[in-house]
């Protein structure tokens, strides 16, 4: 089975000022879910899809035979494009029986986990799921923004850890097939799809200025281990 990764960057980032290539940890940013994906046991090729020359410039001096890099069409640049528009247009072009797309900013997502989500796909017998997304469960007293308990009752005041479980999608991974996106309505996650929990560390996701600090502060930590 060929299974297909998709990592697209831009190159213009409204909260972390270039983002992909700021340095983390010494090197740039998206070079760790690179590695990451390099390092599966299961994935055969690597798209990159990007508006941006810096990186690939980068790309091509970095990883001149490990990575395709895709040049984003002028109608898929921008804020405010659907990041489905993209896969949609990278999995029009490069056939494979599964994709798995990731973001730059889950740098201290593990090629174990990804691999654990693959070999949960290829065990699925036919018509159960269609795809796969990461989460990260929640067990905390939420509100909403009434202040009305949304997840809790107050008279009753569980323990957190006694609560029923809520999961986030925390946006480190998906798998689909082509079929699976197309019947959804060119959707990443498909119209049967079940949830694969990720601990909240490894899944953290770099969005703000303090994400990057205390992402790049764990990896650290994690290499002196």
């Amino acid at each position: 089975m060929k299974v297909i990764a998709l990592l697209p960057m831009k190159g213009n980032s409204e909260r972390v000022p270039n983002k992909n290539m700021k340095l983390f940890n010494g090197i740039p940013l998206y070079h760790k879910i690179l590695k990451t994906l390099l390092d599966s046991k299961y994935i055969d090729e690597i798209l990159i899809n990007t508006d941006s020359d810096k990186i690939k410039k980068d790309i091509k001096e970095r990883f001149p035979n490990s990575v395709v890099v895709v040049n984003r069409p002028k109608e898929i640049i921008g804020d405010f494009v659907s990041m489905n528009k993209i896969i949609e247009h990278d999995i029009n072009l490069y056939q494979s029986d599964l994709y798995i797309q990731t973001h730059s900013t889950n740098p201290l997502l593990k090629s174990e986990s990804i691999d654990r989500a693959i070999e949960r796909f290829n065990e699925r017998k036919e018509n159960i799921f269609d795809s796969i997304f990461s989460v990260t469960k929640i067990q905390t007293r939420l509100y909403d923004e009434n202040i009305k308990p949304f997840n809790h009752n107050p008279k009753e005041l569980l323990r957190t850890q006694d609560l029923e479980p809520l999961y986030e999608e925390n946006s480190n991974f998906y798998i689909f097939t082509r079929k699976s996106f197309k019947e959804a309505g060119n959707k990443r996650i498909g119209n049967k799809p079940i949830m694969f929990e990720i601990d909240k560390i490894e899944a953290l996701d770099i969005d703000e200025p303090q994400d990057f600090l205390i992402a790049e502060a764990i990896d650290k930590l994690n290499t002196m281990q």
